[in-house]
C-alpha cells in the first residue's frame, strides 16, 4: 500500500490500538472487496454484557455504524450494505421497535451532511413504504440529496427480508409476462437480477456476521450465491474500533474465490 493512503487511513479514531497498525499494513488495495455485506447484530447483547438496557446497544451499533463508513470511504470500498432492520424485526417488543426507528431518523438526520460532504450515495432496499412517516421522510431526503453522489454506496436494508425481495422480482415479471410485455423463455438469471431491489449493484464480495451467529437470517439470498463468510463472536457495537472490520478485509484477501470452478 502506497504511504500516503496507508497515512491517510491511519487519521481515523482506535488507529493507536493495539494490532491496528500492524491489520492496516497487511491491506492490499487491489484486493480489497468491492462490496461488503454486514449482518449488524448483537446490539442488544453487548448492552446486557454491560449491564445496561438495550438501547444502549442499539445506539452503541449506530456508532460503530458511523466508523465503518468512515473506513469504507477511506479504503475505497465501493459498496457496503447493512442489514439494519429486518422483516422479522417487527415481532420485537413495540417499545424497542420505536427506539430504533427514532435511532434510525437521528442518524440520518445527524449524518447526512457528512456523509454527503463524502460522497457517499445512501440507498435503501426492502418495503420502505411500511416505516414511521418520520424516517421514511428522513430517508427520502437523504436519497435525493445524495443521489448524484460517485463514492461509496451506503446501502441500508430496512423493513428487508431477502424472499420478500424475490417474491416481488418474480411477481414483477410474472405481471410482464401475463400483459404480453416479456416471454417465459426471455427470462434469465440476468434479467432476474435486474427484478431485485438490488438491481445495478454487484454481488457482495464478503458478508461479516457478527455475535457468533451461523445463519443468513433472510439476507441477500440471492445475491450471497458465491460472497465469502466471515464470522466472529464480536457484537455489532465492537466494531467501532476498526479491529474487526479491518480483520475481516484481511482475512477476505487470503481466501481464494474459484466460483465453483478450479484455479
Amino acid at each position: 500500500m502506497k504511504k500516503e493512503l496507508i497515512d491517510k487511513v491511519f487519521s481515523f479514531k482506535g488507529s493507536k490500538q493495539p494490532g491496528i497498525l500492524q491489520l492496516r499494513k497487511q491491506l492490499i488495495r487491489e484486493r480489497l472487496p468491492g462490496h461488503v455485506a454486514v449482518i449488524m447484530d448483537g446490539n442488544g447483547r453487548w448492552a446486557q454484557a454491560k449491564g445496561l438496557p438495550r438501547v444502549f446497544g442499539h445506539r452503541a451499533g449506530m456508532e460503530a455504524l458511523q466508523e465503518v463508513v468512515r473506513l469504507c470511504v477511506d479504503l475505497g470500498i465501493k459498496v457496503l450494505t447493512v442489514y439494519a432492520f429486518s422483516t422479522e424485526n417487527w415481532k420485537r417488543p413495540q417499545e424497542e421497535i420505536g427506539i430504533l426507528m427514532n435511532l434510525l431518523y437521528e442518524y440520518v438526520q445527524k449524518e447526512l451532511d457528512e456523509l454527503d460532504r463524502q460522497n457517499v450515495c445512501i440507498r435503501v432496499i426492502g418495503h420502505i413504504q411500511e416505516l414511521p412517516f418520520r424516517a421514511r421522510h428522513e430517508l427520502d431526503r437523504s436519497r435525493a440529496s445524495t443521489a448524484n453522489n460517485d463514492g461509496l454506496i451506503l446501502n441500508i436494508a430496512l423493513n428487508y427480508g431477502g424472499r420478500m425481495e424475490i417474491v416481488d422480482a418474480a411477481r414483477s415479471l410474472a405481471a410482464k409476462v401475463r400483459d404480453g410485455a416479456l416471454e417465459p423463455e426471455a427470462i434469465d438469471e440476468t434479467m432476474f437480477e435486474q427484478h431485485l431491489y438490488t438491481a445495478g449493484i454487484p454481488d457482495p464480495d464478503l458478508l461479516i456476521r457478527p455475535a457468533g451467529d451461523f445463519r443468513i437470517s433472510n439476507f441477500l439470498l440471492w445475491q450471497i450465491a458465491y460472497t465469502e463468510f466471515w464470522n466472529t463472536n464480536a457484537y455489532w457495537p465492537d466494531f467501532k474500533d476498526h479491529v474487526h472490520f479491518l480483520s475481516a478485509l484481511v482475512a477476505f484477501q487470503k481466501r481464494e474465490r474459484r466460483y465453483g470452478g478450479l484455479l
